[in-house]
């Protein structure tokens, strides 16, 4: 091993089980490593402190040890500032780039420690005036002064909060053995707690809302206050509509499940009764639409965001047909959102997932596991997985919601 290096850490290192993360990383890039020291915090809020002497084949092969590392909190001793290169054109990064993760960090610059704002995975760190501000590769500008390598960045990673909670870090994981009954109450509990403190709720949902029946219910959480942003597809548009209009979504009865005489066409009718009316909004007005998830958003100002995908019929005019303008959007949508809960949609769920801090209570209810293990394998490891059906989820949760706002 010829190349080394000291590398610090400093958090609740040992019960949120970072260390040991740390060590396992040096020997499974096939590094080697010397504790230099290691102070373990003596009270339960108290942190504790590391210092390793890391090694590595060459400069390359400890560059690759170190690049894991600093996404664990790793920093080297006597940190300079970042180093940054100019973006040569529109869309265009300097190599060796910093790639962000979606936990809080921090840069370097001229001296200071700056807070990365807007964080989020996979983006790109720039360098505006005093602050520092992730962005999109589609959103860089020739000239930007973009954050390269890892020297000078700080990533704050996740740790076990000091009291017990439902919400917990890495409370992820996906059972569908669960109680439900216990799991709603308590995720209720949460949103009113949010709603108290004057925090906002996010929902993510897709088709199979409606397609289970569970749409009313998610129309009644909308009209109680709960929801204050909207985040789909044009699916759940057109078949909440589609159902409040005539009764079936997909052409199917919602409440027998069986297929209507001509009902396969009813979508696409829906679909043009709201372009002919100019809008969503312009046909609740006009009292054509008088029900629904979209009906209660627009009645009630819960702003929403349609993004479109090339399955889609129609598309209504609402929906964002561009899927990079799209992201922007729900990325600029979710900045002071506190909880999301996804419902049954694989793609979006994702999608919100890569836009979403760390440290946002984030649910996700499928009937499908590999949802949520999809969701999280990605990177968004704070979200914690319910295995039901949105159909008896939903109804649920807004009794309770109602039951227990009413105490």
């Amino acid at each position: 091993m010829k190349a080394v290096r000291e590398v610090e850490f400093e958090g609740h290192l040992i019960d949120s089980m970072i260390f040991p993360r740390v060590l396992d990383s040096i020997l499974d890039l096939e590094g080697e490593f010397e504790i230099l020291e290691f102070r373990v915090g003596k009270r339960k809020t108290d942190t504790s402190y590391a210092k390793l002497l890391v090694m590595g084949r060459d400069e390359d092969h400890l560059r690759e040890i170190l690049t894991e590392l600093h996404r664990l909190g790793g920093q080297i001793p006597d940190v300079e500032d970042v180093d940054v290169e100019i973006a040569p054109k529109d869309k265009v990064v300097p190599k060796g780039f910093y790639s962000t993760t979606n936990y809080p960090t921090y840069v370097k610059y001229r001296g200071e420690w700056l807070p990365v704002e807007n964080i989020g995975m996979d983006k790109i760190i720039v360098i505006d005036g005093n602050q520092a501000v992730s962005k999109f590769i589609s959103q860089i500008k020739k000239g930007d002064l973009v954050v390269v390598g890892e020297k000078g960045v700080k990533v704050i990673p996740p740790e076990r909060p000091r009291e017990k909670t439902f919400f917990k870090f890495m409370g992820g994981g996906v059972s569908s053995e669960r109680p439900s009954t216990q799991t709603i109450e308590r995720i209720a509990g949460e949103m009113i707690k949010v709603k108290n403190r004057d925090g906002k709720i996010a929902i993510v949902a897709g088709p199979a809302v409606v397609h289970t029946g569970a749409d009313e219910a998610l129309a009644k959480i909308i009209r109680m206050g709960f929801v204050d942003l909207l985040l789909s597809g044009n699916a759940l548009a057109v078949h909440d509509i589609e159902y409040n209009l005539y009764g079936t979504s997909l052409g199917m009865d919602v409440k027998t499940g069986e297929p209507v005489p001509g009902g396969h066409k009813h979508h696409i009718y829906a679909i043009s009764e709201i372009i002919s009316a100019g809008s969503i909004k312009k046909a609740v007005e006009k009292g054509i639409l008088k029900s629904g998830i979209m009906y209660e958003c627009t009645v009630n100002n819960v702003p929403y965001i349609l993004a479109g995908s090339i399955r889609d019929d129609g598309p209504l005019p609402e929906v964002i047909t561009d899927a990079v303008e799209a992201k922007v959007k729900m990325a600029e949508a979710i900045k002071d959102i506190d909880f999301v809960l996804m419902f049954s949609t694989m793609l979006h769920s994702i999608a919100v997932g890569n836009l979403l801090p760390f440290n946002v209570t984030t649910v996700c209810v499928d009937i499908n596991p590999s949802t949520v293990t999809k969701l999280m394998d990605r990177g968004s490891a704070q979200a914690i997985g319910v295995v039901t059906d949105i159909g008896v989820f939903l109804p649920m949760l807004a009794e309770k919601l109602e039951e227990m706002s009413e105490k």
